[in-house]
């Protein structure tokens, strides 16, 4: 079983998620009110991972996550917090999820049963390959359960909505607060555009075909739906396509 440490310095929350976790597949192991007891638990608890609020007295939940990354079998690192303003440097010290308070139990067991499906492999994967640029494996993004990362692999495509970017993917819907040309030029080897406000995942392409109504569309794997393609941007869809 899944063993769960909760840090928060506020005892009824640290209830409710304890409340949240009774009766799940995850076992509670312990409990802190602050980031010095939270370090000191975690060295005498080795749990699979911490529940780790931000705002505490003494050491606060970023500096106390960056530490208990260094340690040699690191726990993983869910935040749950009432703030949204700390998700960049929550996932620079590598955070696996980013909870916001009032935090839903369907929202706190779905970011536990997503970080327990990571296999060793994946967290050395993590470990060594920074979030940013080219080789970015993770998109950070909004959700109504806060702030959460989502896998490049798992994107289907990007579409741009008034001053936003949905990003639809296998887990669902979430928004974006990056451009559209940001997340192109950034996401370069795994983006390709097909419309003035939609870039695809280029690596789900399955064909290009003609719809109903004469236009083109392209299909992708683990979507219903076809996607239109506007017709500037046809020879490019047809150029990639070539090029498999």
């Amino acid at each position: 079983m899944i063993r769960v440490l909760v840090v928060d310095d506020e005892p009824l929350a640290r209830t409710r998620i304890k409340r949240m976790l009774a009766g799940s597949d995850y076992q509670l192991c312990g409990e802190a009110a602050d980031g010095d007891g939270a370090l000191t638990a975690v060295q005498r608890l080795s749990p699979d991972v911490v529940l780790l609020d931000i705002r505490m007295p003494g050491t606060d939940g970023i500096k106390v996550a960056e530490l208990i990354k260094a340690y040699p079998q690191p726990p993983a690192v869910i935040f749950v917090t009432a703030y949204d303003e700390y998700a960049l440097k929550a996932f620079a010290v590598k955070a696996e999820n980013y909870l916001l308070k009032p935090v839903r139990e369907h929202d706190l067991l779905a970011a536990l049963a997503e970080v327990t499906r990571l296999n060793k492999a994946q967290l050395n994967h993590l470990e060594t390959n920074p979030v940013e640029a080219d080789d970015q494996l993770y998109l950070v993004c909004r959700s109504a359960a806060g702030v959460k990362r989502v896998a490049v692999n798992d994107i289907l495509y990007l579409q741009a909505e008034h001053k936003y970017v949905t990003v639809i993917h296998l887990g669902g819907e979430s928004l974006s607060d990056q451009s559209l040309k940001e997340l192109e030029r950034d996401m370069q080897n795994s983006m390709l555009r097909i419309h003035r406000n939609t870039l695809i995942n280029r690596h789900r392409l399955d064909q290009l075909r003609r719809s109903t109504d004469g236009q083109y569309e392209v299909c992708l794997r683990g979507l219903q739906q076809g996607l239109p393609v506007s017709r500037r941007m046809v020879s490019e869809v047809k150029k990639f396509i070539s090029s498999l």
